[in-house]
């Protein structure tokens, strides 16, 4: 029997988890300095939710979901996307009584089953970004905006903006025609899925990483020749912004994304370092999906960003995320003292200092060999006579230096040495 983590799922170390910690409390800081509020959704849901929301034409839905049926019956998907269930919790919430905008963050873990490589994994984790009931081009930025500060206070370089707008349902249908019209003679030299998204979307023909696909998609029309009035308006006020922003982007006109619920501005935050070229987050608007899960019309942009990926980009730019946490003191005690030790001990944790104590009943040695190996700032040992006189030696390891305190003194000593 195999009982090892299944394949495309991973375990989170401490060392990792406190780089995560590091990269949760800046997200967050940032979210809340913009003014959005943490949302969390179940993380699994109606499968209709994401046929609807997603797209039954999106590779997400043809291929990579983890469905089941329950007890009951029912259909029901880990959730392989945050975005759809978000838009389910406003509508269900009856979050659009509240003033516009509404504007939510989150960071949850998500399912796909898809081809594992380098940062990606079947389970995996997500920051993300919603904005309801905004269809002006600074919500765009703004979202934008967010990211770059994000990426800024992480002290991350070499990440570029590129942009594109894939228009309204109206100026969409026009560009479709003409992409079918494009592909048409070329379709039996198209991959097998490509054919299948021929009928049901030909906009995910310009995603496909076929080779021969992507060559072909090089010179299909482009969505920006094909934009109604209002969406040209629309892309023309977002670049305007980001420029008062002063955030650099290049218009890729190729720019897809691969969900089928964006409209308008789509954009991505790519990679160009040596061993991580990529892209680090992509995003965009959807100002229908509130209505396909059951809502009324209502404009919305956001984003969703790979932790993985994001800590891949760190690592290789050496960012320093940290992932050790140095006790502030180690208590070393005796038999007799391990209970005091104890209490001494949770006092100074309730104070807000990080404190270990023998909990294994070793020898002193052993104890002090414990200290050493974690890196602890200073040893105290408690013996009995340091119980009766309520003093003891605080000793700083980096160079010996000793100081007698009183016990009741220590979190003060810790505090300024």
């Amino acid at each position: 029997m195999d009982l090892r983590a299944p394949r495309g799922t991973r375990d989170i170390l401490p060392e990792e988890a406190a780089k995560r910690q590091l990269l949760e409390r800046v997200f967050e800081d940032i979210c809340r300095r913009y003014g959005y509020g943490e949302i969390r959704v179940p993380a699994f849901e109606h499968t209709e939710l994401f046929v609807r929301g997603v797209g039954d034409a999106s590779d997400i839905v043809r291929k990579e979901m983890y469905t089941f049926e329950d007890k009951g019956g029912r259909s029901l998907t880990l959730r392989p996307e945050g975005t759809a269930g978000v838009a389910r919790a406003f509508v269900e919430g009856g979050m659009s009584s509240r003033p516009a905008p509404v504007k939510l963050w989150y960071n949850m873990n998500m399912f796909r089953y898809e081809k594992m490589q380098k940062g990606r994994y079947r389970e995996f984790w997500q920051f993300g970004c919603e904005v309801f009931g905004s269809e002006a081009p600074q919500a765009d930025a703004e979202v934008i905006g967010l990211l770059n500060s994000f990426f800024g206070e992480l002290g991350l370089s070499g990440i570029s903006l590129e942009i594109n707008s894939i228009g309204c349902p109206g100026c969409r249908e026009a560009y479709r025609e003409a992409l079918r019209d494009y592909y048409r003679p070329r379709l039996s030299e198209m991959c097998e899925d490509c054919q299948v998204r021929f009928d049901l979307n030909p906009l995910r023909m310009l995603d496909c990483k076929e080779e021969h696909c992507h060559l072909l998609a090089a010179d299909a029309p482009v969505q920006l020749d094909y934009l109604c009035g209002s969406c040209k308006d629309h892309f023309d006020g977002v670049k305007s912004c980001l420029d008062a922003l002063k955030i650099d982007y290049i218009v890729n006109p190729r720019m897809v994304r691969g969900l089928d619920y964006y409209t308008r501005t789509v954009f991505e935050f790519i990679s160009s370092n040596v061993g991580t070229q990529g892209t680090i987050c992509g995003g965009g608007r959807y100002d229908g999906l509130i209505r396909e899960v059951g809502g009324f019309d209502m404009p919305a942009v956001g984003f969703a960003m790979g932790v993985e990926r994001l800590m891949l980009e760190a690592e290789a730019q050496e960012i320093n995320l940290g992932g050790e946490s140095l006790p502030d003191l180690y208590i070393a005690s005796f038999p007799a003292t391990a209970a005091p030790a104890l209490a001494l001990a949770q006092d100074l944790i309730r104070q807000g200092f990080s404190v270990e104590t023998d909990i294994m009943g070793r020898s002193l040695r052993a104890q002090m060999k414990a200290a050493d190996r974690m890196r602890a700032r200073f040893t105290l040992v408690l013996g009995e006579t340091e119980v009766e006189e309520a003093k003891g030696k605080l000793r700083r390891l980096d160079d010996g230096e000793e100081t007698e305190t009183p016990l009741a003194a220590i979190g003060g000593l810790l505090e300024t040495k």
